[in-house]
């Protein structure tokens, strides 16, 4: 991770967990605080199990009656025995102030948003659809024996035929030698790899090329989710954007904050929103629209 990118991520971080000490407090959530010099505010489910200090309540309660969005809740936290004091119940990733899944679910699972014509309108998706979290798009590969195989790998969210990518204090799109990034079917076809950003021989942002080469192969658009005060993750969407060979597909590859989303979304999520993270809709120009980020 370069200098910049470690600067807005630790600021970033820093906030966060800051916000969220006060907030976990103040609204007398189960939590805990993680050991390190800053400590991450990690959530539990309440005792009546109907609530969670890490998301927003209708969002959880939806989250609840929905097997599929449910399970997401489960995945056990990597760190948990290194960084978490123990507890009766097995620390989850999605507890994590911190967690950009969580941040996710908070804005997709809350009740009409999945249905509101202006955020359909903004992600290019059509009503009422249904938001499927962990989603495998099966980007072809090409194995040594010349056989096609598929890659397994995750995508945070589909979206009808939208991809999305969740971030929020996460390093960096992670990198990748190029045993793997060049075993992608397709990757010569759709990108220019003289223009692929590497280091050290391994290729940067290692999630944006997989998701594009998944929009390609899937006829999907593909959206990042990022925040505004992240503007080394923005540096690195551009730098894959302007490697891609397809002007069709560059223009169903989209970059969103969380900011510019927060404009259309409920009230009451909106007020969650500033409060635990920070997110707050940027002031209206006449000159800059939100929409221009999509070009």
């Amino acid at each position: 991770m370069g200098t910049k990118a470690s600067y807005f991520a630790s600021a970033l971080r820093q906030e966060l967990c800051a916000r969220n000490a006060d907030f976990a407090r103040e609204k007398g959530y189960i939590h805990v605080p993680s050991y390190g010099a800053m400590p991450v505010t990690v959530y539990a489910p309440e005792a009546d199990g109907k609530r969670h200090g890490n998301f927003y309540p209708a969002s959880y309660r939806a989250i609840l009656k929905r097997k599929t969005w449910a399970v997401r809740l489960n995945k056990v936290h990597t760190q948990a025995r290194s960084s978490l004091p123990r507890a009766d119940r097995r620390w989850r990733e999605l507890d994590s102030c911190t967690s950009s899944d969580a941040l996710l679910m908070n804005v997709f699972c809350c009740p009409g948003v999945c249905r509101d014509p202006a955020i359909a309108g903004m992600l290019g998706t059509d009503i009422n659809e249904e938001p499927e979290f962990g989603y495998r798009p099966r980007v072809p590969l090409t194995r040594p024996n010349g056989r096609e195989g598929f890659d397994r790998t995750e995508v945070d969210m589909k979206l009808g035929t939208l991809l999305v990518e969740s971030k929020l204090t996460e390093s960096d799109f992670q990198t990748a030698p190029p045993e793997l990034v060049e075993s992608y079917r397709d990757l010569d076809q759709v990108f220019d790899l003289a223009e692929l950003p590497r280091a050290q021989e391994r290729y940067i942002s290692y999630q944006l090329i997989r998701n594009v080469l998944a929009a390609h192969a899937g006829a999907f658009s593909f959206c990042v989710m990022l925040d505004a005060r992240r503007p080394d993750l923005l540096d690195a969407w551009h730098s894959i954007m302007r490697s891609v060979r397809y002007a069709d597909l560059r223009t169903r590859c989209k970059v969103l904050t969380w900011q510019e989303l927060s404009v259309v979304l409920p009230s009451g999520l909106r007020k969650f929103l500033q409060a635990k993270y920070g997110i707050v809709a940027p002031v209206p120009s006449s000159d800059h629209s939100f929409f221009a980020r999509f070009a």
